[in-house]
């Protein structure tokens, strides 16, 4: 007797219908049951009476009326048209990227077009407030954003090598936005301490991540190294900055990093707001980066070493890119951490987009206007704070198929 198996085939996947499921997770006994039924009317009580809050009682206005507050602050208004340009650059260019990582697969997907909808739910909420003519600008990102896709999609289909640029292209972007938000060359100067809102929210949590990122891994190989002076050095720095709190490290900022600069260079206040978050985070990236090291097995280096390479070499080509692909997770978690640390701006006078919030609700005419002007505040961070989590997964599934 002979028998055929066709080794090519998948294995059967079994379907539930919804009711089993149901059935199975939620009410599989009597006691999870009364947990499901409970914990229904909990969300029920809470869900019911903040969709009525927000439909019935709460009072939007104030979010229209302050939109330009919020995002650029007290910048000058004849120069709006710098922020938004900035805003239109950074659409194309996150479009652009999103075309080129998702070459290989479908860009509109349906989480994807979920997205979009939010979106474009979000310029409908926004343009009755804000007037036509923001409302058509924000209509008008969006539509950058999917012609960016498109076009990234195409050009990284043509030229896969592209997608290896991608942080070198970023780099330059970002010096061109520097560029155009605070003027120089033919441009009009506006000074760094004169940022507020969204923008210098936005503008000290890149810089600090950009900055503190290179600062920990410089740590963390200098905790491993075989030079004693490097590494007890390192663990000093690592050990002092870890166990002292963050608004400190700020204030210190603020007040002593001047004392430690030549007679006549004064430090501007974001200059300094940066250089105490970089290096506060500094310190915790290096241990993120010490438990990838870590992970990397000793016999790859020792290989490495017999073939030939130089210490750098092993470092830059076999170590650091295992060590930092397995600690991406915490190291994602570490910037977003840094991203919602900024809120601290407003203690050292700066005025970030909590400061914002204050000051409209310092205004007679707002008073009262909590939930609303904080709840708007708590969306922003989540978008961005997501947007990160969600570009890290994304990186760990590329990094993964590679």
């Amino acid at each position: 007797m002979t028998t055929t198996t066709n080794l090519g085939s998948k294995p059967p996947v079994n379907s539930v219908s919804p009711l089993t499921w149901v059935k199975k997770n939620l009410f599989s006994t009597w006691y999870n049951g009364i947990l499901t039924i409970l914990s229904l009317l909990f969300l029920y009580g809470i869900g019911s009476g903040l969709l009525r809050w927000t439909f019935t009682q709460a009072q939007w206005g104030v979010i229209g009326a302050n939109l330009r507050l919020f995002f650029v602050g007290l910048y000058p208004q004849t120069l709006i048209w710098r922020p938004w340009t900035s805003l239109g650059i950074i659409i194309i260019m996150g479009g652009f990227s999103w075309g080129i990582l998702t070459r290989k697969g479908a860009i509109f997907s349906r989480t994807t077009l979920i997205i979009l909808g939010i979106l474009g739910a979000t310029c409908v909420a926004l343009s009755i407030p804000a007037g036509i003519q923001s409302s058509l600008l924000l209509w008008g990102m969006l539509f950058l954003l999917i012609i960016g896709a498109v076009v990234g999609r195409r050009v990284g289909t043509r030229i896969p090598a592209i997608a290896n640029w991608l942080p070198l292209i970023w780099l330059v972007t970002f010096f061109v936005l520097l560029w155009l938000l605070e003027g120089g060359l033919f441009l009009r100067q506006v000074r760094r301490d004169d940022l507020s809102g969204l923008i210098l929210t936005l503008f000290v949590a890149i810089v600090s991540i950009v900055l503190s990122f290179p600062f920990g891994v410089l740590l963390a190989l200098g905790r491993q190294s075989s030079l004693p002076a490097i590494r007890w050095l390192s663990i000093a720095y690592i050990e002092l900055i870890r166990g002292l709190p963050l608004i400190g490290i700020l204030f210190m900022a603020q007040v002593m990093l001047p004392l430690v600069l030549p007679s006549g260079v004064r430090l501007e206040r974001v200059v300094r707001a940066i250089a105490g978050f970089t290096i506060f985070t500094a310190a915790y990236l290096a241990e993120n980066v010490r438990g990838g090291l870590q992970s990397v097995p000793r016999g790859q280096v020792e290989a490495a070493k017999a073939l030939g390479l130089s210490i750098p070499l092993v470092l830059i080509f076999i170590v650091l890119p295992q060590a930092i692909k397995a600690v991406i997770p915490t190291i994602v978690g570490q910037f977003i951490s840094l991203f919602k640390d900024t809120s601290l701006l407003a203690i050292v006078g700066l005025v970030d987009l909590l400061g914002i919030s204050q000051s409209i609700l310092a205004s007679p005419k707002y008073l009262g206007r909590y939930g609303e002007i904080y709840l708007f505040i708590a969306v922003i961070y989540w978008i961005c704070c997501y947007s990160m989590s969600l570009a890290s997964r994304k990186l760990e599934n590329q990094l993964g198929r590679d």
